[in-house]
């Protein structure tokens, strides 16, 4: 497993999912949720590198193989962000965007974020506009106070014999999967990271992006009809940010009904990933 070594010294897992061509389209930096890691998406990328594009997938701080190093492998810690907590981590996935970089300088670089992947996408764009070529985000939300959920996530399905991860898809296979995942935690984001941290989510899509990094950047929002994090109501709120604030004209969202937090891993996923390809190939054509 490749690794780089983050400014408080914590080791960073990540993969490398090289394109299924000789001449990619673009990279895709593939960011995770809160309590999970990069290998829950694998047909996500196996469908990517298929299409051409190359992927690189980190285990963020405290998640995954890097929390399991980082804690002594500790189980019971995973989502703890350690030293610097969520500034350090947004800075240690920055540190990952110049290596991916540095990697492959002539390609095009497309962000991608589900959940509190998402949020550190928003805050990345908005310290580095000129750095992403693209930005797609699923399960995500306007990061200010009334648009963001702050309570229980299951509560629409809470009740006798609710496992309490029903919110994240309407598969039930996908929950006992992640229960049984022995590199994911059901520790609520707020007990994870602390108040502070958690306060530190709290950040509109900057003014002026556009202007910024010198040319649009195309935005895809993707979201659940019944997302309990943000929905559909929260992310139209995020796209408006995104015309307005930021100044960024090709902003496209799309909900999927009858679809909870997770499209990835819904029962439509396969045509969320193919909405996903139809968006990307236009504005990244084959190089081949």
């Amino acid at each position: 497993m490749p690794e780089f070594i983050d400014a408080h010294g914590i080791a960073i897992v990540y993969d490398v999912h090289p394109a299924e061509t000789s001449a990619p389209r673009a990279v895709v930096q593939l960011l995770h949720g809160v309590g999970e890691h990069a290998g829950r998406y694998t047909r996500l990328t196996q469908t990517l590198t298929a299409a051409g594009y190359t992927v690189y997938a980190d285990d963020h701080r405290g998640h995954g193989r890097t929390g399991l190093r980082q804690h002594d492998g500790d189980h019971s810690r995973l989502g703890r962000l350690g030293p610097g907590g969520m500034p350090a981590t947004r800075d240690a996935v920055w540190q990952f965007t110049e290596l991916i970089r540095d990697a492959h300088p002539d390609l095009p670089l497309i962000l991608l974020g589900h959940s509190w992947g998402s949020f550190l996408a928003q805050m990345l764009l908005n310290r580095h506009p000129d750095a992403y070529d693209a930005l797609v985000l699923s399960g995500s939300a306007l990061m200010w106070p009334g648009s963001l959920n702050p309570g229980d996530l299951n509560a629409p399905w809470a009740g006798e014999g609710a496992t309490g991860v029903e919110w994240l898809a309407s598969d039930a296979e996908v929950g006992r999967d992640f229960l049984d995942d022995p590199l994911t935690t059901t520790t609520p984001l707020r007990k994870l990271f602390g108040l502070i941290d958690s306060a530190r989510l709290f950040e509109r899509p900057g003014r002026g992006l556009a202007q910024a990094a010198g040319h649009d950047i195309p935005v895809l929002l993707m979201v659940g009809r019944d997302d309990t994090v943000g929905g559909p109501r929260s992310v139209h709120r995020l796209a408006a940010a995104y015309r307005e604030r930021s100044g960024l004209a090709d902003v496209t969202t799309l909900v999927y009904p009858d679809a909870r937090h997770e499209i990835f891993n819904e029962v439509m996923q396969a045509e969320v990933r193919a909405d996903l390809l139809a968006w990307l190939d236009p504005r990244f054509p084959s190089r081949d």
